[in-house]
Order: C-alpha cells, then sequence, then structure tokens
C-alpha cells in the first residue's frame, strides 16, 4: 500500500515540474497578445443614456484674499469632531493620525507631507491652512477635487486643533 501512495506522489509531483516547465519555457507570453497602436482604432459611441461630465474647479481667490477669509463654521466640540471623522476620509492616510506627515501612504512621497502640529501651521489663519490644503504641493491639490467644500471648514477646524495639541515626545 506504501508503495501506491509513493507512485500517487511522485506522478503528481512530476505533473506539478511539467507544468511549471510548460509555462516557463512554452507558456503564455506578451508576444501572444494582440497589440493596438494609438490611432489604429474607432472607439465605439457612447451611449445614448450617458452624460458627458467636464471637471471643473471653482475659482481660488488671490493669496491675499485668504488672509482675511474666516472660518463660516463654528469652534465647538461637535464641529471638531466632524472634521476629525473627515480627516480619517481625505488626510490620514498621508499625514498620519496625528497629523505627523508619517500616514502609511504619504512616507512615500517626495517631498513628504507637512506635519500639521508644527509652528508654521500653528501660526496661519484658517483662510490660509484652507489655502493651502487646496493648493499644496506634491499630491495635495488633488483636495480642490475630492473634499467637497462643505467639509472643508471641518478639517481646517480640526487641523487648528492638531496645531494646538502638543505633538507626541515634546
Amino acid at each position: 500500500m506504501k508503495w501506491f501512495i509513493g507512485i500517487i506522489a511522485a506522478i503528481i509531483a512530476l505533473a506539478g515540474a511539467f507544468t511549471v516547465l510548460y509555462l516557463l519555457f512554452v507558456g503564455p507570453r506578451m508576444y501572444i497578445q494582440p497589440s493596438i497602436r494609438p490611432f489604429q482604432t474607432v472607439f465605439p459611441a457612447p451611449s445614448p443614456n450617458s452624460i458627458p461630465v467636464t471637471e471643473v474647479f471653482e475659482p481660488l481667490p488671490i493669496k491675499e484674499k485668504w488672509l482675511k477669509i474666516a472660518n463660516p463654521v463654528a469652534d465647538t466640540n461637535e464641529n471638531i469632531a466632524k472634521g476629525k471623522v473627515y480627516y480619517g476620509y481625505y488626510c490620514a492616510f498621508c499625514h498620519g493620525e496625528t497629523g505627523n506627515g508619517f500616514g502609511p501612504v504619504g512616507h512615500s512621497y517626495v517631498p513628504t507631507p507637512t506635519d500639521l502640529r508644527n509652528e508654521k501651521v500653528r501660526s496661519m489663519t484658517d483662510g490660509e491652512i484652507l489655502y493651502s490644503m487646496l493648493t499644496g504641493t506634491g499630491h495635495a491639490p488633488m483636495l480642490q477635487r475630492i473634499v467637497l467644500p462643505e467639509y472643508r471648514w471641518y478639517l481646517v477646524l480640526y487641523v487648528r486643533q492638531l496645531g494646538n495639541e502638543t505633538p507626541p515626545g515634546q
């Protein structure tokens, strides 16, 4: 009985080895797939029920005007809690849970995301913080497209609260 199991195991091992060798030397290759060069194909017409979408940005006022813009959202614990939720959705991946700039995605960016707890951010007005969120360097300018306008001021409140906390280890 043991010899029978040994033969079955040997057959399975040979079949596996053959499969691996086949895939290495004969299996699918990039040269087998179809190649489409630019302008060689005609794209199908959009369906009659489709709605064309164009990306439209709201115009940003001149930077100097942002110094005077006040946050229309009241500075309450409830609004800061909302800002924390939105921060978790939009910002924590790059800036980290504590705002230190070392989120799971952001540490791989060049330049690295700003430490939102630093003195420069603390000294900014609410309008400057919002302007920086919308026009920042690196990947930050995408916030103008992604963060809905009604959430932005809550984010400013939460970022300001991060700046008022003492950073861990200091």
